[in-house]
Formats: structure tokens, sequence, C-alpha cells
């Protein structure tokens, strides 16, 4: 051991597998200490778990992925073994099998709470889960379903640990993403503490082969191969945020009863207004929305409560309010906190007593409306501050329903943008494939602060600007924030940053512009032959040329064009 190398068991573990881990370009080899591994599309790696649902069924296909992915898990956790008694610690040695499954690309592992004793060979560990690749992969080919789908990556955690022991642990996925979880969460400990030999069966041999005679495609594996269903055409969600405002809603959907819908901006709020009155018994009278701040204040009360001709100046006729014409229907109150006091008193009589009086009217006229209100307002901060009325609150808090912002909802995520790009795509006649593996990756990640108004105003963009057969790219959703490596505004580390190269890349782009005026290019003749070269070496692919050049497809179609250039 050279004197300046640390010991082994100081060594940082993530260092320690890296130096595992070994790439022999001329020989084809990846290597995992001794280990061959392997590197391939995980689209493939879908495909092929695809065919196995179809050809097997759920019951083998699964045992089958789960025993495939134990086998993996115990040579890996014969290697966490060689490293602890090589003086790794205990803990660190472990957690080497889930930074290796990070740094392959299966998923991102986050430690909850890890007991074990290699003495006694006791265990208990709980793991979070997040961008698991066979959860993604499961979702695109089958939808979201009632049952955890990360089976080859139960099976390794299983196997790893059971090396790693000594003895069987099995690991369960008590949360998932394909159920619409926010992310994966998995629980091991002993295998006879499970009490579960159904579940044990999975990570028993079976001799498939054998049994395939006997196997038939019938109904029930037909039907239970089917995502589960949407709520509704218009309303799209799994996450369990979604599913208990939705489930309150239905709930209520039947009634007259008065419902006021809260959440930020660009939820949805209207979206599930209307959703409640067209599932609802009023669905074949009007539905009438009107926004709140968006009438000014002394317009106000004519708008909702109507006017008699004569009743100020410029009244020639008479007029019926937003109350009147919502009769035996749903009145829409969005950004209900922004009314004017005045028109909250008058809001409040109404709700009383369900009459209302025209502006210059002497006599009460009888309303059958059903009252759904919206606000993005802190209605209690509101009320303290004086702007809301404390008994129009009562009134309208009959029955809250708080919508989750997106970023709460990333398992809606995916279904949202292809209801969207199913939306545009008819609009702008497109027939497109979709969105490519970053393009999901980025919008998964986003923070979407404009929630579900922003994601569909982007969608839309890159509708127009996507190719028409072709798919959905990064670029075709933003505009690349400057700083940023891959248009996505993320660095290597999923951070916002910039490249680790900067400091070097300025210095050479200072050299080279130098030598452009130096030798009197002009800037036109310089954005000409970069397009040409930029081509040339994409091979006449535009997307590619246009990711060297660090612009979008459209935007170096434009410029060829105007140059004068071929565009392929």
């Amino acid at each position: 051991m050279r004197a300046d190398t640390p010991p082994r068991s100081r060594r940082h573990p993530v260092g320690e597998l890296l130096s595992l881990l070994r790439f022999s370009a001329g020989s084809g080899h990846i290597w995992l200490d001794e280990q061959r591994m392997l590197l391939l599309h995980a689209r493939a790696f879908a495909e092929l778990r695809k065919e196995l649902l179809d050809s097997l069924g759920i019951e083998r296909a699964r045992g089958l992925l789960v025993r495939m992915g134990f086998a993996s898990g115990l040579r890996d956790g014969e290697v966490a073994v060689r490293e602890r008694r090589a003086g790794m610690r205990a803990e660190d040695a472990f957690m080497l099998g889930p930074r290796l499954h990070s740094i392959e690309g299966i998923v991102s592992v986050q430690k909850t709470q890890l007991e074990f004793d290699i003495a006694t060979r006791q265990f208990y560990g709980e793991f979070l889960w997040e961008n698991s690749w066979e959860c993604e992969a499961h979702v695109a080919d089958f939808g979201y379903g009632e049952d955890p789908q990360c089976w080859s990556q139960i099976g390794y955690a299983s196997g790893y640990t059971t090396a790693f022991m000594g003895r069987m642990v099995v690991f369960k996925e008590v949360e998932c993403t394909s159920m619409g979880d926010s992310r994966c969460r998995i629980v091991g400990q002993p295998a006879e503490d499970w009490h579960d030999d159904h579940y044990l069966d999975y990570f028993r041999q079976h001799h498939v082969a054998e049994n395939l005679i006997e196997f038939n495609l019938g109904l029930q594996h037909i039907r239970r191969l089917q995502p589960r269903r949407e709520y509704d055409q218009k309303l799209v969600g799994v996450s369990p945020g979604f599913r208990a405002a939705f489930e309150l809603m239905r709930s209520a959907v039947d009634s007259a009863i008065t419902v006021l819908l809260l959440g930020e901006t660009g939820v949805g709020k209207e979206v599930f207004a209307r959703w409640l009155h067209d599932n609802g018994p009023r669905a074949r009278q009007p539905f009438i929305a009107v926004n709140c701040a968006a009438i000014p204040a002394d317009l106000m009360e004519a708008e909702l409560f109507g006017v008699e001709k004569g009743a100020y100046t410029g009244a020639h006729h008479a007029r019926a309010g937003r109350f009147e014409r919502a009769h035996g229907g749903t009145l829409f109150l969005d950004e209900v906190g922004d009314l004017p006091l005045a028109a909250q008193v008058k809001l409040l009589r109404v709700l009383q007593t369900g009459e209302v009086e025209r502006l210059g009217a002497e006599q009460p006229i009888k309303v059958d409306v059903r009252i759904v209100a919206a606000t993005n307002v802190n209605l209690q901060q509101a009320m303290q501050a004086g702007r809301f009325r404390t008994d129009l609150f009562y009134r309208l808090n009959t029955f809250p329903i708080s919508i989750p912002p997106l970023r709460e909802r990333t398992a809606d995520i995916p279904a949202l943008v292809a209801r969207f790009v199913e939306k545009y795509s008819a609009l702008y006649g497109k027939k497109l494939r979709g969105l490519t593996d970053k393009a999901a990756r980025d919008v998964q990640k986003h923070a979407w602060p404009g929630n579900i108004r922003e994601l569909e105003n982007v969608i839309e963009r890159a509708v127009l600007l996507a190719p028409d057969h072709g798919d959905i790219e990064a670029s075709h959703l933003w505009m690349s924030p400057p700083g940023t490596p891959d248009g996505s505004g993320l660095d290597a580390k999923g951070q916002v940053g910039a490249p680790a190269e900067a400091a070097g890349e300025g210095s050479e782009l200072d050299a080279l512009c130098q030598r452009v005026l130096e030798q009197n290019i002009d800037i036109a003749s310089l954005e000409r032959r970069l397009m040409q070269t930029a081509m040339q070496r994409a091979k006449g692919n535009l997307s590619q040329a246009a990711r060297l050049l660090g612009i979008t497809r459209p935007q170096l179609a434009y410029r060829l064009k105007k140059e004068g250039l071929p565009a392929s």
C-alpha cells in the first residue's frame, strides 16, 4: 500500500465502489470487481418485461423477475461481504448495493431506517426509492394499478441483503409510484417475520417451462393487465392527493351543498367545479362561471344580481345577473376571496334567503342555484385583515376541498402530458410519438409553480415546435437557461448550476474570439460555417445539429432556410 493511500476502512464508500467498477471499451467489458456487467437500454429491458407479462401472465412473470433480481443481488452482496471483511465499516459496506443501483441507473435509494447485527444476524431496514426504471416502464406499458411493480428491484434488494447477512432476508414494497404514490418505499426483514407464504413463494425456484402448457391467457388475465381506469375523461389523476380530493368531491356530487375549492392558481379548480356540475342532477341546467377578480368593483353587484331599467344612468334595459342566468344549475364563483365587501353582504343574503334583488328593483326574485366557490387566497388571513366577512366564510366553507399543487401530484404528470399532447396534436394537425426520455425527465423534475395551467401551456408550445411524426424533445419544452450543461437547468447531479468545465471554457472562448477578430471573419460568415459544420458532423440530422449548436430544431431550420442552406 502506498504511504499516501488511506487505509481501506477509512476510504469513502462511494470511492470504494467506483474503484470496483471498471469500463474497458477496447475489450467490450464492464467489470464490477470480477463480475461482468452490462449496460443496456432501459426500453429494451422494458420490452422484455412486457413480453414476459404478456406470455406468462402476472404471477409467473413476477416470480421470474423477482428471482432474476435475487440472483443478481446475491452476486453483488458477495462483493459487499468481501469489502466488509477487508476492513470497511459494516454499514458502509452494506450501502454499496444501494449506491450501485443508483450508479447503474436502476433507482435512487435513500435510507430511512437500518438496523442490523452481523453476529446475531438480525436485520430490519426501510428505504425510499425514487426514479425507478421498472415503475416507469410498467406505467408506460400498462398504466397505473393497484399493486407495486418494482419486482426485479425487490428481488435484488432481497438477494443482496440475504448474501450480506448470511440468512434469508426479504423486502416488500409498501408504496409504489406505479400505484400513484409519490415515491416507492420498501421494508426488509427476515423472511419468516413476514408470515406470508404466498409472497415468499415468489422467491422460490419454479420450473416455468413445465407449466406453460397448462397456462391459459383467459379473460381474467387480460383484465388484470388493464390499467386502473382514470376517474373521468376530464379529470386525470392517480396520486394520493388527487384521489383524496376527488373522493370528497364525488361524495358531494348528488347534493346541493355549497362547495369551496381551495388551492393555488392553476391547479384546475374550474375543471373540478365543472365536473361537479356535469355529473350531478343539475347537469342539464346552466353552468355559469364568474371570475370575481376580473370584474371591476363598481360593476360587481350588477353582474351578479342584475339591474332594472333606469336603475342608474346608462341602464337602458333590464338585465338578469349571473344568479338568475344560473337558475336551476350551478354558479361558479372563482377567486371569491377578491369580492368587494359590499358584494359580500349581498352574496351572504342570497345564500341565506335564496333570493336576489336586481339593482333598482323593488321585489326580490327567487333563484335555485348551487354555489361552487373557489379561491387561492387564505381566507383566514383575509378575515383577520378585515377583507373578508366571517359570516360569509362560514357559509361558503360548508364543504371545503383542497386541491393539491402539481408538485405534490408528480404521479399524475405523465397522464396529464399524454392528455395535452393528444389535445394539441389534434388542434395543430400533428401526429407525435410523445416525449423523449430526457424531455419526460425534465417535465417530471420541474417545480411547476404555475401548476397544471403552466404544464398545459408548455406542452402546447412543445407540440407546436415538434416535427410532425417525431418526438417532443427537451428543447421544445422551454428555452435552455443560461449556464446549464444539458438545457434542463440541471447539472450532472440533478441540481441547478453551471458545468464543471465552465472556468476552462471561458478562457478557450476568449482565445477563439481573438482569432476570429484577428482574421477579420464577419459574424454572418461565422454563423453560416458553424451551421454547415454542425450539419456535417450530425450527418444531416437536424435535431442533432441543433443540439450541437445549443439552439432548438425550429431555430436551426429557420436559419438554414434564411441562408439558403439545405436542411438535411
